[in-house]
């Protein structure tokens, strides 16, 4: 019998040796599984960023001493017309926040809703004129939701402030002013307020711009910012990065109604002031000069004689005013008021503004080529503006037509024999490039009185003589005065 030496063995053990193999390769995945051997995932995307500045320590010191002022108003009943009962609201302030509706039946509604900030710990507060002006009662919202009546201390129409007072014994968070002459065009500022009645909001951004005048008033000198302020920031605050107030926000400039990054606050120097003298009074008492003035342009300087176009011109002296009483005349350039330089008309006015009433001052004058001083005693300020009282529109016949066509205008004796009316004005001139008009009277040149054709070409050949290269005339239109320059020979 042949036997086939080993082949069974060799099979099985074969079989063996790999069924031992993938048991030990079971085993090895078995051990990756439990032993989380698996390959590692990369780490989140973190970037480490530069520090920018934040303003949340500022925010979070000041922004209990900022709050809402909603301002309510009793109207009388009205008879039932079948309306119901709105205003429209073209008669609000343009920067007059979240008007309410009047309603007729002589309850207090709201009319009005801004923004405010305490000033003392006793409850003093600021906010805007325009805010409060319409108002009967006011209350302010704090910053934790606590409603708190408020009377009102006093306001500055002019300056557009006013001084509210919350009673109750409260120690009440407040800021301070800080010293708007240090901060510079780029400097952060921080923006809190009440826009559109949503409570307390923050915004952020820089000083844009000094001195802007915006047509507002006489004491028009605003910081112009571009942090977002919108109806409803009106008295609130702008702060600087220490958390003092530089500027209280008080008017925007928006074609859209919205913010548009253009934003004027009232600097820090002249709210103090007034309110502290509304604090004190419950009103401002201001110096009064009592002259109309306009800007002294480079013409009218060199018609005059003048080096420099600092200063102003007096277009006229107002009868029983402290300036006429001391000895101003129109035709006069104030340069310097105590020693200091008169810039511009604004300039005068806040200058003069800021003495009391009963003050003396020494006013530096150029009159006839030389410079005099006048001591003036200020007047107060009345609370309103005088209105020159109008003519009876007659207008007196010519006498006597003689065409200036060196000047462009056609003149005529008056009736009166003060002055010479103009009949008619060159619109290729430079008359009419200064807006002389027809009916516009000419009564003096150069500060010597005209009454014919005569003395204007004198005038014109005296100032020709002197070197100068125009002549000023003074011109009155509706009872008021003005002065205009007018090249020499020019035709």
């Amino acid at each position: 019998m042949n036997i086939v030496p080993n082949s069974y063995s060799r099979t099985r053990r074969s079989l063996v040796a790999a069924v031992a193999s993938l048991t030990a390769v079971g085993a090895v995945g078995v051990g990756a599984v439990v032993c989380g051997t698996a390959p590692v995932l990369a780490d989140a995307v973190h970037v480490q960023a530069p520090q920018m500045p934040s303003f949340a320590d500022v925010v979070e010191q000041v922004s209990p001493a900022v709050v809402s002022v909603k301002v309510k108003s009793t109207v009388q009943p009205t008879a039932d017309d079948g309306s119901d009962g709105q205003d429209g609201f073209d008669n609000l302030p343009d920067n007059q926040q979240q008007p309410g509706f009047k309603h007729g039946d002589g309850k207090p509604r709201p009319v009005a809703q801004g923004s405010g900030f305490f000033i003392s710990e006793d409850g003093y507060l600021v906010t805007n004129n325009h805010v409060v002006s319409e108002g009967s009662s006011f209350t302010v919202v704090t910053n934790d939701g606590k409603e708190l009546d408020a009377k009102l201390i006093g306001t500055d129409p002019r300056t557009d402030l006013a001084v509210l007072k919350v009673d109750g014994g409260n120690k009440f968070t407040y800021v301070d002013f800080a010293d708007d002459s240090k901060i510079r065009i780029g400097d952060w500022v921080v923006a809190v307020g009440n826009p559109f009645g949503l409570g307390g909001t923050v915004t952020s951004g820089i000083v844009s711009a000094r001195g802007r005048d915006i047509g507002a008033g006489p004491y028009d000198d605003f910081i112009q910012i571009d942090a977002p302020v919108n109806h409803g920031n009106s008295g609130g605050p702008t702060f600087n990065l220490n958390g003092q107030v530089i500027g209280i926000n008080t008017a925007i400039f928006s074609p859209s109604g919205g913010s548009v990054g253009i934003g004027f606050d009232i600097p820090a120097s002249t709210a103090k002031l007034v309110v502290k003298d509304l604090m004190k009074e419950g009103s401002i008492k201001r110096g009064w000069l009592g002259v109309q003035i306009q800007p002294l342009t480079a013409e009218i300087a060199e018609s005059l004689g003048l080096k420099s176009d600092k200063g102003v011109l007096v277009s006229n002296a107002q009868d029983a005013a402290p300036g006429k009483k001391a000895g101003i005349v129109a035709g006069d350039v104030i340069t310097q008021v105590d020693g200091k330089d008169v810039a511009s008309p604004k300039d005068l006015a806040r200058t003069i503004g800021a003495y009391a009433p009963g003050k003396s001052v020494d006013l530096a004058v150029w009159r006839d080529g030389k410079s005099q001083t006048i001591k003036v005693n200020l007047g107060t300020l009345p609370s309103s503006d005088k209105q020159a009282s109008s003519d009876d529109g007659k207008q007196a016949a010519p006498a006597k037509v003689d065409a200036l066509a060196d000047l462009g205008l056609t003149i005529a004796k008056s009736d009166d024999g003060k002055g010479l009316i103009v009949t008619d004005v060159d619109p290729n001139s430079d008359a009419a490039d200064r807006g002389i008009q027809p009916g516009d009277v000419i009564t003096a040149i150069n500060s010597a009185k005209v009454s014919n054709a005569d003395d204007v070409s004198k005038a014109m050949t005296d100032a020709a003589k002197a070197g100068r290269k125009a002549v000023l005339m003074q011109i009155t239109r509706d009872d008021s005065s003005r002065f205009v320059a007018l090249p020499v020979g020019k035709a």
